[in-house]
């Protein structure tokens, strides 16, 4: 065998045994999982409550424990003044219809970056829950 061959030989077989190696010592990894919440079937249903839903579709993140809103949301406290109970399922499932309204452009200024999920996949009786219980605050 020439030089040029040892070399080539050499490297593949410190190759296969490095490969073969981090193979054996390789721990399993788990992809990243959605909260359990999220996943089950208690996140939708006639057994819980608004505020149970909103809780559940991760709302409170944004908004708040408390509704008052954070440095991610607005408060969601004296939403009757500006929306119906209708109006309200509306913007939950397409929030992007409702962007040109004043308000929401003076939410996209002060929460830059920040968007509003759609629920449009959401069962529209639980979204009306959570209209009911957001209005009622």
């Amino acid at each position: 065998m020439t030089k040029p061959q040892i070399w080539v030989a050499t490297f593949l077989v410190i190759f296969i045994f490095l490969f073969i190696l981090q193979k054996v010592t390789k721990k399993e990894e788990h992809p990243p999982q959605m909260p359990t919440s999220v996943l089950t079937d208690q996140t939708t249903g006639d057994n819980l409550t608004g505020a149970e839903l909103f809780s559940n579709f991760t709302c409170t993140s944004c908004h708040g424990t408390d509704y008052k809103g954070t440095k991610k949301g607005p408060s969601l406290i004296g939403l009757g003044e500006y929306y119906s109970r209708k109006e309200l399922i509306a913007y939950l499932r397409n929030p992007d219809s409702f962007m040109n309204s004043k308000r929401l452009k003076q939410y996209r200024e002060q929460f830059p970056g920040i968007i509003m999920p759609s629920y449009s996949n959401k069962d529209v009786k639980d979204l009306g829950k959570i209209a009911d219980f957001l209005l009622g605050l």
